[in-house]
């Protein structure tokens, strides 16, 4: 008779696995692209979420299917698609058949809107995944110049740092004040988590084993919310179980968030699109989630601009000295909220010149933004 107290040693070892989380423009792909230069990562699977319809968190240097491709660093980037238990499965299998290189390591890096709870129960208490993989913490990352409007505005925001084993608070040098405030808040939420500058070193964010010791009655609160969801949804009302896999989506968020993108086939202007970021940004500011895209200048189409830009901060953009793929179009991902996406686009549309009969006057807007329609 099998012993079941002690483990199989046939077993393969369970894969290190790290959750990536941090609200819109936090910072956590700039500082995964660092980590992942690192040589501790090396041999890494990045499982990337994106609320938009354009990626360019990435740059890929090879497809090897529809969902999962080759980053700079050696490493494998693969998409979700709803379902993360079905994700990890399939990365699972692809290993087992030798369909992809034996990857040593798992890091999953959220879309900011992400409520960081299914994800935990699922990597928790799923069956099969918490035997092959080893959940070793949660790293969330946190805006100084935003973060406290954040926390005050979006629930998720709170819940990414209470869950945090590590939190990295970027911008800082950015910040108005000396960020004793927001690091207060941040220890009311998680007074056991370390907090680190944005410059810390990847091997500080990496290792140990997730757990509920020291983390707010909430976070247990939180995930007995998922067991509960779950439970709830695996039955239909007439008490049917349904087999099969159970959505944990990571894309709950507000229905007055929304996300869409911005593309010209054509060079854009330069002094049009300043304008056109000046009033956005100037106007609806606080509206203005996220945004980030490339750009390719009437003056300089051959190296595009990199744009990134939370709420009211577009950071400085920087050219690239070549395009990152054979897509050589102007496209911006824009994350909004109380905003008539429609609204935007027809903005854009009259900056670039292009004719609508419903395009709102550039000229009178530029003058009078406080006068824009759903501002």
């Amino acid at each position: 008779m099998t012993d079941l107290s002690k483990p199989d040693p046939r077993a393969p070892e369970p894969i290190p696995l790290t959750v990536l989380t941090g609200f819109l423009g936090a910072g956590k792909t700039t500082l995964l692209n660092r980590m992942l230069r690192d040589p501790a990562l090396a041999d890494t699977v990045v499982i990337v979420n994106e609320f938009g319809e354009i990626g360019l968190d990435h740059l890929l240097i090879e497809r090897i299917d529809e969902d999962m491709v080759l980053l700079g660093a050696g490493c494998l980037c693969c998409t979700v698609r709803g379902d993360l238990i079905a994700t990890l499965e399939d990365l699972l299998l692809k290993r087992d058949n030798g369909r992809i290189q034996p990857f040593r390591r798992v890091v999953i890096e959220t879309t900011g809107l992400a409520d960081p709870a299914p994800i935990l129960h699922a990597l928790i208490y799923h069956p099969y995944l918490v035997i092959r993989y080893r959940l070793q913490g949660v790293v969330t990352v946190v805006d100084a110049v935003n973060g406290a409007a954040t926390l005050d505005a979006h629930a998720e925001a709170v819940r990414q740092v209470a869950v945090a084993d590590q939190i990295v608070v970027t911008k800082r040098d950015l910040a108005e004040d000396d960020g004793r405030a927001l690091e207060a808040r941040l220890r009311a939420l998680n007074p056991t988590a370390p907090l680190h500058a944005a410059a810390v070193a990847p091997a500080e964010l990496l290792g140990g084993l997730f757990g509920l010791d020291g983390k707010s009655d909430d976070v247990r609160a939180w995930l007995g919310e998922e067991a509960a969801r779950e439970a709830h949804h695996g039955h239909d009302h007439a008490g049917h179980h349904h087999h099969g896999h159970h959505r944990h989506d990571v894309n709950r968020h507000d229905a007055a968030i929304r996300a869409f993108s911005l593309t010209s086939d054509v060079p854009v202007p330069r002094a049009a699109f300043e304008m056109f970021l000046d009033l956005l940004r100037s106007a609806h500011g606080p509206n203005l989630l996220r945004l980030k895209g490339l750009v390719a200048l009437a003056d300089a189409p051959d190296r595009p601009l990199v744009v990134h830009g939370v709420q009211h901060v577009i950071h400085a953009p920087v050219h690239l000295e070549a395009w990152p793929d054979a897509d050589h179009r102007s496209r911006l991902v824009l994350i909004l909220r109380d905003l008539d996406p429609a609204f935007v686009t027809r903005l854009w549309d009259a900056f670039l010149g292009r004719p609508r009969i419903d395009a709102p006057d550039a000229a009178a807007l530029t003058h009078n933004p406080l006068a824009i329609p759903g501002g």
